[in-house]
């Protein structure tokens, strides 16, 4: 929910990532922005101000606001009831969110509830549903409780179905109508229209589609526990519990539908104050804009307890909304379609077993032979490797135990990702084993290489990656939250990440038949080196032996002495202190001298897994 570009939260730390176009994108509309506005404020509207709803009508008409006083008195006692249960059993935790290569910690604490095995993610974060009791589910929850809570936003949830279809029939009537004033403040007055003869059937499906809300994601903000809470930046409309961006993940031109509760607080505004310019600070709002548009007045609309909104159609898409912080403390239920053609349990486990139909033979000591060794095939493993192990299984682990606060439902599937994945290390193995295997032709050997060389790469910085956030996070105190960096698999296979042994077994004979690729691996290891010098500290040019090395040995010898002494050499600058053993000689290993020269001859075990 934040936009990518904010610096909500607490720093936790960085690793050096380059930004991808659509960030660059929307940093420099950002900086445009901010130029053009100079040390002005945009302009912004709020109910005090007379061209309030006309200019509601005329530029945010797909943004529809129910006030407490529709929705039913009995609802709104189990919402608010179910919210403060929550809270009691310290269900909602802040969220450690990637942004720009840096952890943030969310000043807002979070729990998403959803059909079961469905996930939501957000900033580099998948949370996992804490699942509502929908029929043919067999959650179990902790505290009775808590489980009447899960079902009292299920409730919530069929209630905002029905409400944003009717907010939709009455949007597509009014178009259709070719009627302006669309009705964007409801009372419980307000006539409803219904489907009518004007709507067909694929009408009426399409609705229901927009409006098939299968998660809801539940914040929490006490602003007087938050005194580092960002000022808006364009309009001056005060701190910000959220700043300004689009919702993720979500089913194209599907509807958002939020339900707010204040605790306490003001009751009404202060509209006759005539000190007071502007929204009033003692009152939660929300902000919508128009996407990087600075001739449309912004809204701040204001949130009473009960309150809810719908963002209808592609408004999500065309304009930015945020939070704006009052003083008392805040719920919110934000229910959406969330995007999960890629994001439920059943799509994950379909995936691996995709990837392990290439295993022909497994044999009782883990070791398997493949049925295809079509490179096409062992892409297709490979990237699915590093879909269960960065996507699922260290994201659930990262996030520690927060679940079992709430249910169990989570730790057999996952149990079950992680056997499955165990059996993908062993897929990895057996296909280096083929390329190392004598007999193997040279150019089947540099096609395999070429299929899975980028995928095994990204592994490796990934595994460098979540281990360097593991790290800074149970180090800093401002992560209040328990996170856990994974189950602490330890394992014993012939790739954890590219070592000195595997680089020379994959790559030998593409180094003793003198092929081209030889310069790209040159070129290779100096932008690896370049890399790895400047997070580790140390000098960026190469050391002194491998220019010496490079031009003194033009031959395999040289090239496979410059390999030794590079990935030794990388991998004691780039994990000193790390729990992963990256180079692991065998006790045998001797020194033999060659012309003159000293040459290290080791047998390699395998390395050893350990994430801290």
């Amino acid at each position: 929910m934040y936009a990518t570009s904010s610096g909500e939260g607490c720093y936790i730390g960085s690793m050096k990532r380059t930004p991808t176009a659509e960030e660059r994108e929307r940093e420099a509309k950002k900086l445009r922005l901010l130029e053009e506005l100079e040390d002005t404020w945009l302009p912004y509207l709020t109910p005090k101000d007379d061209e309030f709803y006309q200019q509601w009508q005329l530029k945010y008409p797909k943004l529809i606001l129910r006030e407490a006083a529709s929705v039913p008195e009995e609802l709104h006692k189990e919402v608010q009831e179910a919210f403060l249960t929550l809270h009691k059993h310290g269900c909602l935790f802040r969220d450690l969110v990637r942004i720009q290569g840096k952890d943030l910690l969310t000043p807002v604490s979070r729990i998403l509830i959803g059909n079961p095995g469905c996930t939501y993610k957000y900033l580099n974060t998948r949370l996992f549903t804490v699942p509502w009791p929908v029929k043919g589910s067999d959650a179990k929850y902790h505290e009775a409780e808590v489980a009447a809570a899960c079902q009292t936003f299920l409730k919530l949830n069929d209630y905002l179905q029905v409400e944003t279809i009717q907010a939709l029939e009455e949007l597509a009537a009014k178009e259709k109508a070719n009627i302006d004033a669309v009705p964007v403040c409801i009372g419980p007055d307000f006539p409803r229209v219904g489907m009518g003869s004007s709507f067909d059937g694929q009408d009426e499906i399409d609705m229901k589609n927009r409006a098939a809300y299968n998660v809801t994601l539940l914040n929490f903000m006490d602003p007087a526990k938050m005194p580092y809470l960002k000022e808006e930046p364009y309009f001056g409309m005060g701190k910000m519990a959220v700043s300004w961006h689009h919702d993720e993940n979500l089913v194209d031109r599907s509807a958002v539908a939020v339900y707010s509760y204040s605790c306490e607080g003001p009751d009404e505004e202060s509209e006759d104050d005539p000190q007071l310019e502007g929204r009033d600070p003692d009152i939660w709002h929300v902000g919508f804009k128009i996407s990087w548009d600075i001739e449309t007045p912004g809204l701040a609309i204001p949130l009473h307890q009960g309150d809810c909104y719908f963002m209808l159609d592609d408004l999500n898409a065309t304009h930015q909304h945020c939070v704006l912080a009052g003083l008392p403390p805040r719920f919110s239920s934000t229910h959406r379609v969330a995007e999960c053609s890629t994001g439920t349990l059943d799509y994950i486990l379909q995936r691996c077993q995709s990837a392990l139909q290439n295993i022909r033979d497994e044999a009782d000591y883990g070791e398997v032979s493949l049925k295809s060794l079509e490179p096409v095939v062992l892409k297709h493993g490979e990237e699915i490797h590093n879909e269960v192990e960065f996507e699922w299984l260290r994201q659930f682990w990262f996030q520690g135990n927060r679940y079992k606060r709430c249910t169990d439902w989570w730790c057999q599937p996952m149990t079950q990702l992680e056997e499955l994945w165990k059996k993908m290390e062993g897929l990895t193995n057996a296909v280096l084993r083929e390329v190392r295997r004598e007999g193997t032709p040279v150019e089947q050997r540099n096609e395999i290489l070429t299929a899975i060389l980028t995928t095994l790469t990204a592994r490796q910085n990934l595994r460098r990656e979540w281990h360097a956030r593991s790290e800074a996070t149970s180090s800093n105190a401002c992560n209040a939250q328990e996170h856990r960096h994974s189950p602490h698999w330890q394992q014993r296979h012939g790739l954890v990440t590219w070592s000195n042994g595997e680089w020379w077994g994959q790559w030998r004979t593409v180094l003793q038949r003198q092929s081209p690729l030889c310069s790209a691996l040159d070129v290779a290891i100096r932008e690896c080196w370049s890399r790895v010098a400047v997070s580790s500290g140390a000098s960026p040019e190469l050391p002194e032996l491998y220019p010496r090395i490079r031009s003194q040995n033009a031959g395999r010898i040289g090239k496979r002495m410059i390999l030794r002494c590079l990935c030794r050499l990388i991998s004691q600058i780039s994990f000193p202190n790390s729990g992963v053993c990256f180079w692991k000689p065998n006790p045998r290993e001797r020194a033999q001298v060659l012309g003159g020269g000293t040459k290290a001859v080791s047998d390699f075990s395998p390395p050893t897994l350990s994430w801290a």
